[in-house]
């Protein structure tokens, strides 16, 4: 793809699941890619099989040894780094630890990653930043509160990025899937197990509707297309899509 040959890619997360599936295809189709991770094994690991650069450590410290490792510039940005909890527990939806995490990975990393990256991509004219944001920074998800919220959060500062930069040059996608066969999708436990499970797709199939979303310059990411239809649903009749939803939250209730 032309709007990514020979292009400084960084990819957060990438150690496994959508973020290696991400790192991969930007390497195939010609991006010299920067792999990060907190794993530093599982960057080296993905960076060698790619032929890309391993820069491990937290996704919220490394645009500058990225750029470095690029050689000066970073073209694309993917902050795909996240974490998932069910923490809905007996108490309710306030288990600080998560919420804390969750702000942090989910949220306050891309706006760090934004904050390093804005000024080159702007003088420059050109830079695209891609969010991992998820089907629940549309909708919402059962017993995830953090989650969901801080998904919220990452969508909105992407939509925030597209309205206020796109006449300078910036492009934004946000990826927004429901479940994908990683272990993120395992930290979801019942609920995920509930809710995702039947239709989750493969990390390629994020790669490859990402890559379908660069050649259309399309904003929203949809993997899976059926969401576009319950994020339309919950705007048109939000009581309605709220007693579908504590519909489901009560099955899950009843079957834990």
């Amino acid at each position: 793809m032309e709007a990514v040959q020979d292009a400084g890619v960084v990819v957060t997360g990438a150690g496994g699941g959508i973020g290696a599936a991400l790192a991969r295809r930007f390497a195939a189709e010609g991006a010299r890619v920067v792999v990060n991770d907190l794993d530093a094994g599982k960057a080296k690991a993905v960076a060698e099989e790619i032929g890309g650069i391993a820069v491990p450590g937290d996704a919220s410290a490394i645009v500058g040894d990225a750029r470095d490792a690029l050689g000066g510039t970073v073209d694309v940005y993917c902050a795909n780094a996240g974490v998932a909890f069910e923490d809905t527990g007996a108490d309710g939806p306030l288990d600080e630890k998560s919420w804390a995490l969750s702000w942090d990975v989910n949220v306050m990393a891309h706006v760090r990653a934004a904050h390093e990256l804005l000024p080159d991509w702007l003088e420059r004219g050109a830079g695209r930043f891609v969010a991992t944001v998820s089907a629940a920074g549309l909708l919402t998800m059962i017993g995830a509160p953090s989650y969901s919220v801080t998904k919220h959060g990452a969508h909105a500062f992407a939509e925030w990025l597209s309205l206020t930069y796109r006449h300078r040059g910036l492009k934004v996608h946000a990826i927004c899937p429901q479940g994908v066969r990683t272990d993120m999708l395992a930290a979801t436990g019942s609920a995920g197990d509930l809710v995702l499970q039947s239709t989750a797709i493969e990390p390629e199939d994020v790669a490859d509707a990402l890559f379908r979303g660069i050649e259309e310059d399309r904003f929203l990411i949809l993997p899976h297309p059926e969401v576009a239809e319950y994020y339309q649903a919950r705007a048109a009749g939000p009581d309605r899509w709220l007693s579908g939803m504590n519909h489901i939250q009560r099955t899950w209730e009843e079957g834990k």
